[in-house]
């Protein structure tokens, strides 16, 4: 099963062309409809596919983690996916799918993977309403494959919040309020436990935001706000104060989404920030290398607080800044 993800190297050269590859699975045949899905995973947040270890069990873990397993000396949890997505199946889940991101390693695990598939951004639409239902918020991204079948994308930035806790109170508490009334943050992510995040960081620090679901629609209402400025006479800037973005996102990635604000003069001045789970040096150089002003990995609010406020021109108290 390694041989899947082999080349992570030439992988890295899809930031940037709106590509993506994603490795696919399945979690069993849910007995409450008879269908077996086909989900995915970007390849980027994978770090290795093996069968199953041994499981020890621990006290006062969510539902839905199974226990710890030692994988080279750490301590991870290992999270069942059927039972945190709610299929109801007594297929074994002999695989357990390893994932890095956002600092934070975890096993996933399911009942087979199928193979890597690479595609554009552009293939990957956003989920209808019904099937977000569906699922509790945890697809954010479809897509159709040649044979018919659908390929959902894991939000497992939700998962990680809900079995981690770590959209806990106490995260927000120190963030302090800026005195920018001015200030607007355009912000684009496809996770709806990222977007409220963000949306609780903005909040604390009493500034005014526009949220998007994707880098697709970030863009066009960008264009809309350029629009009405050149309307008035007056620069984008005094409209938009940082763009503050995912990379994985259906339709437009963040790279993208950079690239075009960087290219357009009418942007000119505008920070933007890239936000993402994808915590690893490497998305962090590309990111610089198209353009963005500065990265900040999520799950850390007083972090990016701090980060917008600066890049906003905001003065912190030296308790805040220390």
């Amino acid at each position: 099963m390694s041989e899947l993800l082999k080349s992570i190297d030439a992988r890295t050269k899809l930031a940037g062309t709106n590509k993506l590859e994603i490795l696919m699975f399945t979690l069993g045949t849910d007995a409450r409809n008879g269908r077996r899905e086909t989900f995915g995973i970007n390849v980027f947040k994978v770090r290795e596919v093996m069968r199953t270890p041994p499981i020890t069990a621990a006290p006062e873990m969510p539902a839905a983690v199974e226990g710890m397993v030692s994988l080279r000396g750490a301590l991870v949890p290992v999270v069942d996916l059927a039972k945190y997505a709610g299929v109801q199946t007594e297929t074994p889940r002999d695989i357990m799918i390893v994932t890095e991101y956002n600092g934070h390693t975890q096993g996933f695990l399911v009942e087979a993977v199928d193979t890597i598939l690479r595609l554009d951004w552009g293939m990957m639409r956003v989920p209808p309403e019904m099937l977000v239902a569906q699922m509790g918020g945890l697809v954010t991204a479809v897509t159709e494959l040649g044979d018919g079948r659908l390929v959902m994308m894991m939000d497992v930035e939700k998962v990680l919040s809900e079995t981690t806790k770590y959209d806990d109170e106490f995260m927000y508490r120190s963030i302090v309020p800026i005195d920018k009334p001015e200030c607007t943050v355009f912000f684009a992510d496809d996770s709806v436990v990222a977007r409220k995040q963000i949306e609780r960081t903005l909040q604390a620090m009493n500034v005014k935001y526009v949220a998007s679901i994707n880098g697709r629609q970030a863009w066009d209402e960008l264009e809309k706000v350029a629009a009405y400025a050149s309307s008035l006479g007056k620069p984008v800037s005094s409209f938009v104060s940082l763009v503050l973005t995912d990379i994985e996102m259906p339709e437009m990635d963040g790279y993208i989404l950079t690239k075009k604000v960087k290219s357009d003069p009418r942007f000119a001045g505008i920070p933007v920030i890239m936000h993402s789970s994808l915590s690893g040096m490497s998305n962090q150089k590309l990111g610089l290398s198209v353009g963005v002003d500065e990265y900040v990995p999520k799950f850390e609010p007083q972090k990016l607080s701090e980060t917008l406020a600066r890049r906003m021109g905001a003065t912190l108290p030296a308790a805040a800044e220390a």
